[in-house]
């Protein structure tokens, strides 16, 4: 028999609890408890007047935020909706079913505001990963560094050449946002000062991004998401924005190793990065820290035509010289300079020549030189931390670091897969660090979530 119909009546009285309707195993319960926003308001203290009408509470903003990055809901106006609908949403940000949820025009004029200026989403993240290290997800021995293009919101058709490109032009008074921080970072060793190479093209609307054709395809302007991991269980400890340059993500990293230090205590033994990362100053300033670099090396000197490489003459500290396989000696200066001078050139090498008379007169001379007077060899002044990386990669612990790396590269995966983060909705470099260090914090929190499982008691 058929069922009555349904018809929707009003009640006068309600005996209802979100806590009831929020499933046991939903994410949300496993990251709540690693959420502690207890300090957010003694963070956020100096930057609120203490007259005024009150303002919507940074503690609920955050965690819809954070509930934003988790699950990949890219608009604020939509995740507003989303919690307004979803009850474990308001579950997760305090809210019962007759609060009202914020309007979309609060986040932004609070991340453009108290926001950025107290670094709040920086201090959020760095309490996450205290967390982790609290719980004994973070072994501090090898760590992994590496980084991901992430699309900024940019068009080519609304960009100039670099001929047509000044910015000393540019009036920063009524400029946008996005193109006035362009102008505070152009002496930032991340950004404008990364590289003296000016791009081919520059983006009127986010000019601090960068035009890259990395990827082998289409070119299209960029950031660069830096992570430096723990590769006990791919935790993230650090975070930086960066031109889409190789310079300005080598020097991301050095700056990521020297905050973690500070904020955390932390000194990694090793690091393991891809040959990117393998430049002869990257090294030495690893070697320098005591830190083991598991780094391919960027090395041209390698030869494929038979004749005698690199390797197969014998360097020598003390006279700093070279022997050759025949025995003859190559220097820098074969006069005596009434100036010292250490040989060092522009690419940081310190070039050694054998004398032409040697060399027309040897043996050997279609195996080492065939089609110059004389042999020379370069040496960067790093050669040493070079010759340091070229060991550990004939070792064991190097290939069991190789196979550590590839968590930072899963992570990057599912930043943009899971959480959809392939394209930034924020301009600037401080939206992209915004919205780089948000979605850090959610993975951070959900990495939590899954390691470390409530007791049933707990559920």
């Amino acid at each position: 028999m058929m069922g009555p119909r349904q018809v929707a009546q009003g009640a006068l009285f309600y005996e209802f609890s979100i806590e009831d309707h929020v499933p046991p195993d939903h994410l949300l319960r496993a990251m709540d408890r690693f959420v502690d926003l207890g300090e957010i308001r003694r963070h956020l203290a100096p930057f609120y007047s203490s007259t005024g009408r009150p303002s919507v509470d940074p503690e609920l903003m955050i965690r819809m935020l954070i509930v934003g990055y988790a699950f990949g809901i890219r608009s604020e106006r939509r995740l507003c909706e989303e919690v307004h609908l979803n009850l474990a949403y308001r579950w997760f940000c305090r809210l019962d079913l007759s609060d009202p949820v914020p309007d979309h025009s609060t986040f932004s004029k609070n991340r453009h505001g108290r926001f950025r200026d107290s670094d709040l989403f920086r201090h959020l993240f760095e309490s996450v990963v205290a967390r982790c290290i609290t719980e004994g997800l973070v072994g501090g021995q090898t760590f992994a560094s590496d980084a991901s293009l992430i699309q900024a919101d940019a068009n080519k058709q609304y960009a100039a050449a670099k001929d047509d490109w000044n910015p000393d032009r540019i009036d920063a008074t009524s400029a946008p946002r996005a193109v006035r921080e362009y102008l505070e970072v152009l002496d930032d060793a991340a950004f404008g000062a990364a590289s003296e190479v000016d791009p081919k093209f520059t983006s009127f609307a986010d000019p601090a991004s960068q035009w890259t054709g990395a990827r082998k395809g289409p070119a299209f302007f960029a950031y660069s998401d830096n992570y430096l991991i723990d590769t006990d269980h791919g935790v993230i400890l650090d975070v930086e924005a960066t031109r889409s340059i190789r310079t300005a993500e080598v020097g991301a990293t050095r700056t990521m190793i020297a905050r973690t230090r500070e904020r955390f205590g932390l000194t990694p033994d090793r690091l393991a990065a891809d040959t990117a990362y393998g430049s002869g100053e990257m090294l030495g300033w690893l070697v320098g820290k005591g830190i083991e670099p598991h780094i391919p090396v960027i090395d041209k000197s390698e030869r494929r035509d038979g004749t005698f490489s690199n390797a197969e003459f014998h360097y020598d500290p003390k006279r700093d010289e070279y022997t050759c396989p025949d025995g003859k000696a190559l220097k820098k200066y074969w006069r005596k300079m009434k100036k010292p001078r250490d040989g060092v050139g522009k690419d940081g090498f310190r070039k050694y020549f054998a004398r032409k008379q040697d060399c027309s007169a040897c043996a050997l001379k279609q195996q080492c030189t065939p089609n110059q007077p004389t042999r020379k060899i370069s040496r960067h002044v790093h050669e040493a931390a070079r010759d340091t990386a070229r060991r550990i990669v004939t070792t064991d612990a190097y290939a069991d670091a190789s196979r550590r790396r590839k968590k930072v590269e899963m992570l990057f995966a599912h930043l943009k897969r899971i959480l959809r983060l392939d394209r930034l909705r924020l301009r600037g470099p401080n939206g992209a660090k915004d919205e780089f260090l948000l979605a850090a914090t959610a993975q951070n929190l959900r990495k939590l979530a899954k390691l470390m499982p409530q007791s049933p008691a707990m559920a």
